[in-house]
């Protein structure tokens, strides 16, 4: 049902690339080149999102706003992670060895920040996109 939701929202907000453009911020040449559905693990629990990759980052945002408290007070806000392409060390595809049909996606930052991305609808074009948006800034910055 989160998924038809979804769906529905960035199909009524103009495509996944006006959703990605209005959530993050963006320089005129990037580009967006694919969005994912997927989860993110957090120690709370895997929140539900679309994981964005560009010509220029790595983007994350949460289809629903998650709470937390400050003092007394619950806020709401949409979990985001945003990893520029320079910050990449590692992009590791694994799964898990008791069930080998759930698959995940690790990507660690340059300052070792650890992602467990899952639940991907098309888990091998996220592999295929994420290693080619890894390698297009390596050749860049040579």
């Amino acid at each position: 049902m989160g998924r038809i939701a979804q769906g529905t929202k960035v199909l009524a907000e103009g495509g996944y690339d006006r959703v990605f453009r209005q959530t993050f911020e963006t320089v005129p040449e990037e580009q967006l080149l694919n969005a994912f559905a997927c989860y993110l693990s957090t120690s709370a629990g895997p929140v539900m999102g679309v994981l964005y990759v560009s010509t220029a980052k790595l983007a994350y945002c949460s289809d629903n706003p998650l709470s937390y408290k400050i003092g007394s007070q619950t806020e709401w806000n949409y979990y985001q992670v945003v990893i520029p392409l320079r910050q990449l060390k590692a992009i590791n595809p694994s799964a898990s060895k008791v069930n080998p049909a759930e698959k995940y996606i690790q990507i660690i930052s340059v300052d070792g920040h650890e992602f467990w991305f899952m639940g991907f609808l098309n888990y091998k074009g996220a592999i295929t996109c994420l290693q080619e948006a890894s390698q297009l800034h390596s050749t860049q910055s040579m």
